[in-house]
């Protein structure tokens, strides 16, 4: 019998309360107020986002779980075997286990913002694979790659699905992915983009009919509540969305539907009847577009897979 190994975490992101709170109240008292979408996911929000991905609006998720699954013998092929799989925004890790059979990975990575997030989910792939190595990372990686020694033995393979990159600008995907590519060194980076899409397509994957986005851009409210002590009344505001084509993103915003007076503990925020809270973009690609982004960012030549509709995308670049 072969023998079971266990998971090491290791915790790299230390929350700072007072950064966060002075980073909070410095975006609601900004000209036009914003909030990090990082506010959306606490344990309430993480859940409703696992809702939404279940939506028959919500095609990002189902879409790339098709592509990955019609042409996951070719990915394997160009991904190769035995790397060194380091998942980006890991959560359950269910899309990677998924790919595990084809692809068999010497060790795996699995990288959240907090290890408790990973603990059950690297249990079970522990269980499923009993002699893989696994590690599990507390890492905002979004703001730094540093990753520690034991994340980089072997050739390693980034994966980012879910077209989380549409969150950035397309300035700071430019600079996250230059950052992705000085860790791959020796092996490369599998990614899942958003697809550029006539917005009666679009919209609706970010305003569904049974309100769930909405509960999940207002609970953002709730968490804000307890990390600074504000007084948010979700009563009293709407979630607000739409694509702007200009910029080929959806924003997500929070509408006062009242006039009102926000406060916390040593300030507050009036904002007017109509106002709005940003709280997130998500840009979408064409696909040659994000091919030389790519590029542009030191990787080679990119290989595409895409659905029938041509509404997601799935890149492999080798670094």
């Amino acid at each position: 019998m072969t023998p079971r190994k266990e998971p090491i975490f290791i915790q790299r992101y230390i929350a700072d309360s007072q950064a966060l709170r002075e980073e909070i109240v410095a975006g609601l008292t900004r000209a036009r107020a914003t909030l990090s979408p990082k506010h959306f996911y606490d344990r309430l929000g993480s859940q409703l986002f696992t809702a939404i991905t279940e939506l028959p609006e919500y095609y990002p998720t189902r879409t790339e779980a098709g592509i990955l699954a019609a042409h996951g013998a070719e990915i394997a092929r160009q991904v190769g075997a035995g790397s060194t799989w380091i998942d980006l925004g890991a959560g359950d890790c269910s899309k990677s286990l998924r790919l595990f059979p084809l692809l068999a990975p010497a060790r795996y990575v699995a990288i959240d913002i907090s290890v408790d997030f990973l603990r059950d989910a690297l249990a079970e792939v522990q269980r499923q694979y009993p002699a893989l190595d696994l590690l599990g990372i507390g890492l905002d990686f979004s703001a730094s790659l540093g990753l520690p020694p034991e994340a980089t033995i072997g050739r390693p393979v980034f994966f980012y699905p879910g077209s989380s990159i549409g969150n950035f600008t397309p300035g700071d995907a430019l600079a996250f992915l230059r950052r992705v590519r000085a860790a791959a060194a020796g092996g490369g980076l599998l990614i899942g983009v958003d697809v550029v899409k006539p917005a009666e397509i679009l919209e609706p994957a970010y305003d569904d009919a049974l309100g769930v986005t909405a509960a999940f851009n207002l609970n953002a409210l709730l968490h804000v509540n307890r990390l600074i002590g504000s007084d948010f009344d979700v009563a009293r505001w709407k979630h607000a969305s739409f694509y702007n084509a200009r910029l080929s993103r959806i924003e997500m915003h929070l509408q006062a539907r009242t006039e009102q007076i926000v406060a916390w503990p040593g300030g507050s925020r009036a904002f007017a009847a109509g106002e709005r809270i940003h709280t997130e973009n998500s840009y979408k690609y064409a696909r040659d577009a994000f091919a030389a982004l790519l590029r542009e960012a030191g990787f080679g030549e990119p290989r595409c897979w895409t659905d029938e509709r041509g509404w997601f995308a799935v890149y492999w670049a080798n670094a």
